[in-house]
């Protein structure tokens, strides 16, 4: 019962990070390689102040937030100006780098071998709470002016400037609030595992969480949320028994069958509403009543 609450627990801790990527790529339109340095930067962040100042959890985790905001908006002010291949291996680097300053400062990080003695404090309800605080956040935003607008960006970045809007504005808010969340999540990995170590944060972690948006269906809240709820805890599913050693080989397949028949990932740009599920309902019903 304890392993797979706390599968639950990391599957909750990465969605966080995911929609904050899903803001970024799935809505806006810029595809980042590299979102688990601003994960990084809010665990490192939060369990160095818990750690050395004694301060409360929650108060660390929205220091890693704020730092990984501030360090995202001061990166994105020049790399946003860049187009398409140009951004995404700018954010690649900066991933990178994040990692490496990381390994290179072993008398404030731990370096290498990792940051031991972070104090615990994240549980289950805690990131259950994040979590739907943060959905109900983004489903207001997106259906704001401000969210209407990152998706116009996305769309046709010259016809939403040529009607007076600033894409570079828009740009900097979904780097902002991607970047925040990443940080949030970040903090609540540190005081869920103890223990910090860059590899935890490398290209691989940044690739799982731009797979999962694009999976999911870049821009769909929904499918962003399904995508993690089932490639999160899949390799951990796929542990037991005679699979154990395939479980890699089953998801990495999965990944694949979806783009080739799915391109526009599970759900597209759709998202659950129950308006949607009481028509689908009285869909069904029309349809049996005119079988009988």
């Amino acid at each position: 019962m304890n392993y797979w609450l706390g599968v639950a627990t990391l599957t909750g801790i990465y969605m966080i990070a995911i929609l904050g990527v899903s803001i970024l790529t799935g809505f806006t339109g810029l595809f980042s390689m590299g979102h688990a340095g601003f994960m990084a930067i809010g665990a490192y962040t939060s369990a160095l102040v818990t750690k050395t100042f004694h301060l409360p959890v929650l108060v660390g985790i929205f220091l890693g937030m704020f730092t990984a905001l501030a360090v995202g908006l001061l990166i994105g002010y020049p790399t946003l100006k860049l187009k398409g291949d140009y951004f995404v291996i700018a954010t690649l680097g900066i991933g990178e780098v994040t990692k490496l300053l990381i390994e290179n400062l072993p008398s404030v990080t731990g370096g290498a071998r990792g940051l031991t003695d972070v104090p615990k404090g994240t549980t289950f309800p805690m990131v259950a709470v994040f979590l739907i605080i943060i959905i109900w956040g983004l489903h207001n935003f997106l259906h704001s002016k401000q969210g209407r607008n990152c998706v116009a960006v996305r769309e046709e970045e010259l016809a939403t400037a040529s009607i007076g809007a600033s894409v570079s504005s828009y740009k900097m808010l979904a780097m902002g609030i991607s970047c925040a969340l990443c940080g949030i999540s970040g903090a609540l990995l540190a005081h869920y595992m103890h223990y910090l170590n860059p590899t935890m944060f490398n290209m691989v972690k940044s690739d799982e969480l731009v797979m999962t948006v694009i999976l999911g269906g870049c821009g769909s809240l929904t499918g962003t949320i399904i995508a993690s709820l089932i490639l999160v805890p899949l390799p951990e599913i796929l542990r037991f028994g005679s699979v154990q050693e395939w479980r890699m080989v089953f998801y990495g397949l999965l990944v694949v069958l979806v783009i080739i028949f799915k391109p526009s990932g599970l759900m597209g740009t759709k998202e659950f509403s129950l308006q949607g599920l009481k028509s689908v309902c009285g869909k069904v019903t029309s349809h049996r009543r005119r079988g009988n």
